[in-house]
């Protein structure tokens, strides 16, 4: 029976990195992926190198990369919810839990990926996880879909102890890249990614596992 999957993010660009190679799996393997990125990340500094966006032009260009590194990794339902960038913790907690309680209505995804409340450095990603958390949690216990986390706090592994869930994403790394290098506003690194700097041995090392935790409700 194929997955329907739900991806909870707040800014274009967060699927790049932590997920977009398990994300094309599960695609490859026939699940459904439904990908909701609250903002369009319009407070970024980052303006490309060379600058070719500025505060201004930085939302719809954030949105076309968006969509192009949907296309690399496979997924065609893509989300966008209209939230502003940098003030996810500062919304009334009924709209934003609301917003994702119809997704899960909507949905009935058996799997949810966002970000590990608290242990994901920026205050959108701790508080897009902890509203996805908050609304799961007021479903029976029984109705819950599985909920895969992304932390990378440098104190994530002694307060919650190693990721339980590691994917090998190697079959997938060319889709995992191409999101990658689609955020070109954001990302120098991806200047980085092109075979005249790293060796393919030296891109699976660095970007073939993607590991998650599992939410644990109390």
């Amino acid at each position: 029976m194929n997955q329907r999957i739900l991806v909870v993010l707040p800014h274009p660009d967060d699927e790049a990195f932590g997920l977009s190679g398990t994300l094309a799996k599960h695609i490859h393997n026939g699940n459904h992926v439904t990908y909701a990125c609250l903002t369009l990340g319009e407070m970024g500094r980052n303006m490309g190198i060379p600058p070719f966006a500025n505060r201004i032009t930085l939302p719809s260009v954030r949105k076309l990369e968006l969509e192009e590194s949907c296309r690399a990794i496979g997924i065609q339902d893509l989300r966008l919810l209209g939230f502003h960038d940098k003030t996810i913790e500062f919304e009334d907690p009924k709209v934003l839990d609301g917003v994702i309680e119809a997704l899960l209505t909507e949905i009935q995804p058996s799997l949810v990926y966002t970000f590990y409340p608290g242990y994901s450095v920026h205050p959108d990603h701790d508080a897009t996880g902890a509203a996805v958390v908050r609304t799961i949690q007021k479903l029976p216990e029984q109705d819950r879909p599985t909920v895969h986390c992304i932390a990378f706090a440098k104190n994530c592994e002694q307060a919650i102890g190693k990721a339980d869930v590691a994917n090998d994403v190697t079959s997938f790394i060319s889709q995992k890249m191409n999101s990658i290098k689609a955020h070109r506003s954001q990302f120098q690194a991806a200047e980085l990614l092109g075979s005249k700097q790293l060796s393919p041995e030296e891109i699976n090392k660095r970007f073939a596992t993607e590991t998650f935790w599992t939410y644990r409700f109390s």
